[in-house]
């Protein structure tokens, strides 16, 4: 992740404005910043999605294809993400550069998605232990600014509710096997429920307090940070710890209630504006480069 270097004088501003409750961009510690969203960005893709968070944009295509379920799951389809940090988000990404932090992201959102409360998999299935549909998540990190992994589950959802897949009739043919048969009409299509995947809330730990929605500034005074995968419902689907700094039981405790909290309203609020921007049809507003 990029690292930028703060004076002594600077961590002590941040760490004091968040004892205060007042940050240096003038929210609470329970704040996120200002977020637009777009989805149905890129033509040739099943679904896309993409969203900047201040400075932090994350572009995501999802591919369906029809495959084989996995012997451990044969009456279910499956998700499959593939992160890619883009050397134009930080010159730290040149070469093999964001490879850990590619693999961090993408290993974060499998486990967080993998929870039958999350996504009905069984939808995805054509024909158990033979035919199966699986979405191939692509995540593109185009700029960084803080709070990768948060902003890359939001893209991630909104790409999944923007995500149409073909429906398949079934029929045997002459030889007596099973055929299936790919609608061309691009109106007959299923769509997913995401309304109970989960979005990840990252809660870092900077002095005695916690903050979400860290900036890079933020970021690099935090001692420790929990990832935390969160239903609409506040269920918890996923939990990972990273950084240095321990973590005391009691303030794991408040961290995860925090992430519970916070979790659960930008769940709603993603839902609600998924649902006003699909409302707008070919008259929503197009920013940025994809204009």
């Amino acid at each position: 992740m990029a690292q930028i270097s703060l004076s002594e004088a600077e961590r002590t501003f941040i760490i004091h404005g968040i004892q205060d409750n007042c940050r240096s961009d003038g929210r609470s510690c329970e704040d996120y910043r200002h977020m637009d969203l777009e989805t149905d960005v890129v033509s040739n893709t099943s679904g896309s999605a993409r969203i900047r968070l201040a400075n932090t944009d994350v572009l995501v295509g999802i591919k369906a294809e029809i495959g084989v379920p996995l012997p451990e799951r044969p009456s279910e389809g499956r998700l499959e993400f593939f992160v890619d940090c883009s050397a134009n988000a930080t010159p730290e990404f040149e070469g093999r550069g964001g490879e850990g932090l590619a693999l961090d992201i993408s290993n974060t959102l499998s486990k967080a998605y993998d929870n039958p409360s999350s996504l009905d998999l069984e939808s995805l299935c054509i024909l158990p232990k033979e035919q199966c549909w699986i979405l191939y998540v692509d995540i593109l990190l185009l700029e960084c600014g803080g709070n990768l992994f948060d902003v890359a589950s939001f893209a991630v959802k909104a790409a999944l509710h923007n995500t149409c897949i073909p429906n398949v009739s079934l029929h045997r043919g002459e030889d007596g096997e099973t055929q299936l048969d790919l609608s061309d009409d691009p109106f007959d299509v299923k769509r997913l429920d995401i309304k109970q995947t989960p979005s990840i809330v990252t809660v870092s730990k900077i002095g005695h307090y916690h903050i979400v929605d860290a900036s890079m500034t933020e970021e690099e005074c935090c001692l420790a940070r929990l990832m935390v995968g969160i239903t609409e419902e506040g269920t918890v689907t996923a939990m990972r710890k990273s950084g240095l700094g321990s973590l005391h039981p009691d303030s794991l405790y408040e961290m995860i209630e925090t992430g519970k909290k916070v979790g659960k309203d930008i769940n709603k609020t993603l839902y609600k504006r998924l649902l006003e921007e699909e409302k707008l049809g070919q008259n929503k507003r197009k920013v940025g480069f994809l204009g």
